[in-house]
């Protein structure tokens, strides 16, 4: 997304009384923005726009919006935040799972929306920011003689024995074999992570480091793939190759 230009937001609602409401106060405060009321209407505008980010009604009269979410996130990476209803926990978290960035429950302001979406795009942006383009045919990573299988989600080691990792710990390996030979501050490794849904924080990422060392390195106190950059935060110190 070019900072300079004014991000594109599409927002899937069956009532025009809400539509208009999104569509006025974004576009008051430099947001693009196109409504739809379904979801062969959203499908056709991401076939033709550019989009930044998408917020979705999951109860959409006669469409299932967890379906539409479900179609956008095999198709893309575009940011997702679901409306949701505030006794409908369930959605959330289902939507959480399949792929969604964020959640906001109805009733809400519009200031707090147009928060959520700045949130969602920063997160998108220092991702761009930090990796190459995503190619979502990657299959796994190697590096020194470890295979991190992106779609098993399986770590295994030089000697062919398959490593136990947290989601924590997944996210945080892919997000250096995504970027090796480069340093990731803390920040960047806190939202690299959370994109791939991990329960990551800032005050643990230096555990989840720790712990991922413990698995990974031959001496952890003296570690030989991923290196601490004073001040600056971490490096995966090799060369990685990326399977298809």
């Amino acid at each position: 997304m070019d900072t300079d230009i004014a991000p594109h937001v599409l927002a899937i609602d069956d009532d025009p009384a809400m539509r208009k409401l999104i569509a006025d106060y974004l576009a008051e405060n430099d947001v693009r923005v196109t409504t739809v009321a379904t979801g062969q209407e959203m499908l056709r505008v991401l076939a033709e726009e550019a989009i930044d980010a998408i917020v979705l009604d999951l109860r959409l009269a006669g469409e299932d919006g967890m379906d539409l979410a479900r179609k956008v996130r095999a198709e893309s990476t575009i940011p997702i935040i679901m409306v949701t209803g505030r006794k409908e926990e369930a959605d959330r978290v289902m939507g959480l799972e399949l792929g969604a960035d964020d959640y906001i429950t109805k009733p809400f302001s519009p200031r707090e929306l147009l928060a959520r979406v700045r949130a969602v795009l920063r997160r998108y942006k220092i991702v761009q920011d930090v990796l190459p383009a995503r190619d979502e045919k990657r299959r796994a990573y190697r590096f020194g003689g470890w295979e991190l299988n992106l779609r098993t989600r399986r770590l295994m080691s030089p000697q062919g024995e398959r490593i136990e990792l947290t989601n924590g710990e997944f996210s945080l390996l892919q997000a250096f074999c995504a970027a090796p030979q480069r340093i990731l501050s803390r920040d960047q490794l806190l939202e690299l992570s959370r994109l791939n849904r991990a329960e990551v924080y800032d005050r643990s990422i230096d555990v989840q480091i720790l712990r991922l060392r413990r698995k990974i390195e031959p001496n952890p106190s003296d570690p030989h793939y991923i290196k601490t950059e004073r001040g600056a935060g971490y490096m995966l110190d090799v060369a990685v190759d990326v399977l298809r």
